[in-house]
């Protein structure tokens, strides 16, 4: 009792010396981290070890104290940041305030990063510093930014302020010790009066054993237990004759509602079940010493059983008296021809294939209808460079898979083109290369001077990609610097670091980088119209300047083919012109890869001064102009060297004796060292914008007349189309079938099918022409897997898929893909189970679609059922040629015969006199007839006669 007076005595006076020091106005705490000692009339912070060893005031005086800690706080009002919460911080503490979008960054947000638990955070310094240089004074560490700098170590201790302890949602410890004490709070520490904390030791004590005590609940489970005391009673249910098979109604109640509503059945062995066999298999053998018999038994438990015996064979003797018998050789000499038989129908027949496995195969063409449709798989669209414009071609990349380029193009016709061509100027003309793993924003932006119209990846390295503009020039990129941006994964792949916020490691992450064309073609060596078709030519060849065929030893492409509406196709090669001069360039560009603009310096001995090396021009062979070419396709492709074994030296030219003479002499550039490729045929297919099939070789010629060295006249050309030809291109399968569409109207061509019995300019025509469709078409593809197969795309938005195994006079399948007119297509090979068809439209979308099983699995023996077909077609159209030769012949006897007996004579041969005096007639007549037609438009006036002299 003493000791308990004692301490309430000690509470009275420090309660009388709170009270005095409340009453005057105390200053306010420094500056966080310098240690002030919390004040006896505010309240301490929770845990604060300020208040170990301190005595517990009475209520009364702690009510009394509270009271005049309110009226103080009315009193003086302290400055924002400067309040109670911030006084009796500790040394190297600083209150900070975080806010969400900083809580994000540093994944310390408030009760799911951190909570009241484990508040504690370790930031890195290296975060703190870029943080505070990426968002400047909108960090909150800005205002302590002195002592992150100053921190000694690398990490720093940020705590979650759960209770506002210090005036803030967070503390910060900008010295070790600060951090030491929070991280170690058990370690040796003082109180306020210098007393050491005592470590408090548990041990545990294990329980100890009772006996149990009965209180009754024994009883009560006896109670539960259900106990038969009575006989089972056994029931009888029967239901009326005149009932049976009529209606029933069941309905659902619950068990308990009736006395015996549930009967448990459990289910057990029967050992007495019996079942007999009402069918028996049995086998007969005719060796008698072979049997194998069954039997039906009543056995309750059969069990597993067998015999073994030894078989019987012949002895020696016997097997050599059975050799020398007459009878073993009459039995030989007579099975001799069916067994021959036989064998040869092992050899024709596969005896080991399963007709049951591939069953459906035969019938996969479009059978299934569960899989037989065109699914969306994905679709690009960029809301600033592609909407509301016109994809004009389409190219997957050749070596990265799930990587698409477009080429985008304003919708003007050439009037509106001239009326906005400031606007045009002003406006971008990019290519878009996407990628599957962010279908948002595209991986690279292609710039170019005018809009795009074709393009296509370099086949030996696809970094570099030629383009062809609106304008007629030739552009180069060479997309080196960013091909590791287009193979590593990006979008929802990105690996994501635990502290960092993706994106701010790396600014330009998300930034599409714009690729400047590190060369274009000279404007007045360019073509005069807009660029249709641009293709790379193989990397086996080279063409010369003179148009020979040759080896490219270096198996680099090198050399484009152009084509445009100016009525010619250019030839253009990439490589430097031999000379001092270039060398040194050459030099020079090696030691810079980049120029002041970032360009890469690939090309540029090219740029502004690129002309071409071969014109082709194609003329008519009647007056009335040129041919406007729009698709092209030569028969030679990337990746087929067959023509490289039949190479020969450039001197041996069968051509020679044609060309005039002298004109394969070897010359400074013409590549004498080469060899020449006699296999490569220099004929080539033009589609035009009349509708027209050219068949023309791009060799050049010496003309007779002038002595100049000029393309040669077409072989021939059928203007067989309504419409411009947008499609060109020859089968994967066979170098020899080329697909055309143009207009309503598609058309397939045999190469060498000719018909030179013909008198029309027309000698050659397809093998197969659709009927006129009622929508237009504007583009087709060969499927890369089927021969069979290719797509055409329509002007309503809609796909064509055409089967010619299973029907050639309409599409096997037909779906619409898009509601804009669709520009393009180009159905891709990405894996053996996977293949995908990029569209692209009228309003700047792409869309790529899933091929079915169906189109992309060929059928058995397919490359040879079409085959089959094609030679089937060209006998056809062989016998169709000769009918209608047939028919004119027969046409002109029949007019001869009726000549004859109308008793019209036959001509008569006319000498040279007659024939000379009916063409003076017929001049003067026309002579007459133009002066007549000058008379009438007032051009020729007639002279006034002279009057009769009298």
């Amino acid at each position: 009792m003493d000791d308990a007076s004692e301490k309430e005595k000690k509470s009275a006076e420090q309660n009388e010396k709170d009270q005095d020091t409340a009453g005057k106005k105390t200053p306010k705490t420094s500056k966080p981290g310098s240690g002030n000692r919390v004040s006896s009339g505010q309240k301490s912070p929770k845990g604060s070890k300020g208040e170990k060893g301190r005595s517990t005031p009475s209520k009364g005086n702690v009510k009394k104290a509270a009271d005049e800690k309110k009226e103080e706080k009315k009193e003086d009002t302290p400055a924002p940041g400067e309040g109670d919460g911030e006084e009796g911080v500790p040394e190297g503490v600083v209150p900070i305030f975080l806010s969400s979008k900083t809580q994000e960054i540093f994944h310390c947000r408030c009760d799911e990063d951190v909570t009241e638990e484990n508040p504690i955070k370790i930031i890195t310094k290296q975060e703190i510093l870029d943080d505070m240089r990426n968002r400047a004074a909108v960090c909150d560490f800005h205002p302590i930014k002195q002592e992150v700098i100053d921190y000694p170590t690398d990490e720093i201790l940020v705590v979650y302020d759960y209770d506002f302890k210090y005036g803030q949602n967070f503390y910060c410890c900008i010295t070790e010790e600060a951090k030491e004490k929070i991280l170690n709070p058990q370690g040796p520490e003082s109180g306020e009066g210098g007393a050491q904390e005592e470590e408090v030791v548990y041990t545990y004590i294990p329980p100890e054993p009772k006996d149990w005590v009965s209180l009754g609940s024994e009883k009560e489970i006896k109670e539960e237990n259900v106990v038969e005391n009575r006989r089972r009673i056994k029931v009888s249910v029967k239901r009326v004759r005149r009932e049976f098979g009529a209606p029933y109604k069941f309905k659902d109640r619950n068990v308990a509602d009736a006395k015996d509503g549930c009967i448990d059945c459990t289910s057990f062995d029967d050992r007495a079940f019996d079942l007999k066999k009402i069918e028996l298999d049995k086998s007969i053998q005719s060796i008698p010493d072979f049997v194998d018999e069954g039997t039906q038994t009543d056995w309750k438990y059969p069990r597993n059983a067998c015999t073994q015996y030894h078989p019987r064979e012949f002895s020696q003797k016997e097997k050599e008296q059975l050799e020398n018998s007459k009878n073993l050789q009459t039995v030989a000499e007579s099975v001799t021809p069916r067994f021959e038989l036989a064998l040869q129908q092992n050899e024709i027949m596969d005896v080991f294939y399963i007709d049951w496995l591939h069953l459906g195969d035969a019938d996969g063409n479009f059978g299934n209808k569960s899989d037989n449709h065109l699914k969306e798989y994905q679709s690009f669209t960029d809301l600033q460079f592609s909407k509301e414009k016109s994809i004009t071609s389409i190219q997957w990349h050749p070596t990265i898979k799930g990587v698409v380029a477009v080429s985008v193009a304003e919708k003007m016709t050439f009037d509106e083109r001239i009326d906005s061509a400031a606007k045009v100027i002003m406006t971008p003309s990019l290519i878009l290369i996407w990628s599957f793993t962010d279908p948002i924003h595209p991986q690279l932006l292609l710039e170019a001077p005018d809009d795009i119209y074709s393009f296509q990846f370099c086949p030996s390295d696809p970094n570099i990609i030629c383009g062809g503009c609106y304008n007629g020039q030739v552009v180069l990129w060479d997309i080196s610097a960013h091909a590791d941006r287009l193979k590593q994964p990006r979008g929802g792949n990105r690996n994501k670091k635990t502290n960092v916020l993706p994106g701010f490691e790396d600014p330009n992450a998300l930034k599409t980088p714009i690729v400047r064309y590190c060369a274009v073609s000279s404007i007045e060596n360019s073509h005069r119209a807009a660029i249709t078709d641009i293709q790379w030519v193989p990397d086996h060849m080279e063409v010369s300047r003179m148009g020979v065929p040759q080896e490219n030893k270096s198996m680099q492409a090198c050399q484009i083919m152009t084509c445009a509406a100016d009525y010619s196709v250019l030839f253009w090669d990439t490589r430097p012109p031999k000379g001092p001069g270039q060398l040194n360039l050459a030099s020079k560009n090696e030691k810079s890869d980049k120029s002041l603009m970032g360009v890469p310096t690939t090309f540029k001995h090219l740029d502004l001064s690129w002309k071409p090396m071969l014109k082709v021009h194609l003329h008519k062979s009647e007056p009335g102009g040129d041919h406007a070419p729009v698709k092209f396709s030569i028969s030679e492709k990337n990746g087929d060297r067959r023509a490289l074994s039949k190479a020969t030296d450039a001197t041996d030219m069968s051509r020679e004796n044609a060309m005039g003479g002298g004109y394969y002499t070897n010359k400074p550039g013409s590549g004498k060292d080469k060899r020449t490729l006699q296999s490569v045929k220099t004929h080539f297919y033009v589609g035009t914008e009349d509708g027209e099939i050219v068949y023309v070789d791009w060799m050049p010629v010496k003309d007779q007349d002038t002595g100049k060295i000029v393309t040669p006249k077409p072989d021939f050309y059928n203007a067989i189309h309504d419409g411009p030809v947008n499609t060109v291109q020859r089968s994967p399968f066979f170098s020899d079938i080329i697909l055309c569409v143009g207009g309503w109207t598609f058309t397939i061509w045999k190469e060498g099918v000719t018909d030179e019995k013909t008198e029309s300019k027309n000698k050659t025509g397809p093998i197969l022409q659709s009927c006129a469709n009622p929508v237009k078409m504007t583009a087709g593809h060969w499927s890369p897997s089927r021969p069979s197969v290719f797509y055409i795309a329509k002007n309503d938005g809609s796909v064509d898929v055409w089967d010619l195994l299973d029907k050639t006079h309409e599409p096997t399948l037909t779906q619409s893909v898009s509601p804009a007119p669709i520009t393009t297509i180009f159905p891709f090979q990405i894996s053996q189970k996977q293949h995908l068809l990029a569209v692209g439209d009228n309003a700047g979308t792409l869309h790529i679609l899933e091929i079915p099983w169906s189109l992309r699995q060929p059928t058995p023996n397919e490359v040879t059922g079409i085959s089959n077909y094609f030679e089937r077609e060209v006998k056809r159209r062989a016998f169709v040629v000769m009918r209608w030769d047939f028919r004119e012949s027969e046409k002109r006897e029949l007019e001869q015969e009726q000549k004859r007996k109308a008793g019209i004579a036959p001509n008569v041969i006319l000498t040279d006199e007659e024939i000379e005096y009916r063409m003076k007639q017929e001049y003067q007549a026309y002579l007459d007839e133009e002066s007549a037609f000058l008379r009438e438009l007032g051009l020729l006036k007639e002279e006034d006669e002279p009057l009769p002299e009298t």
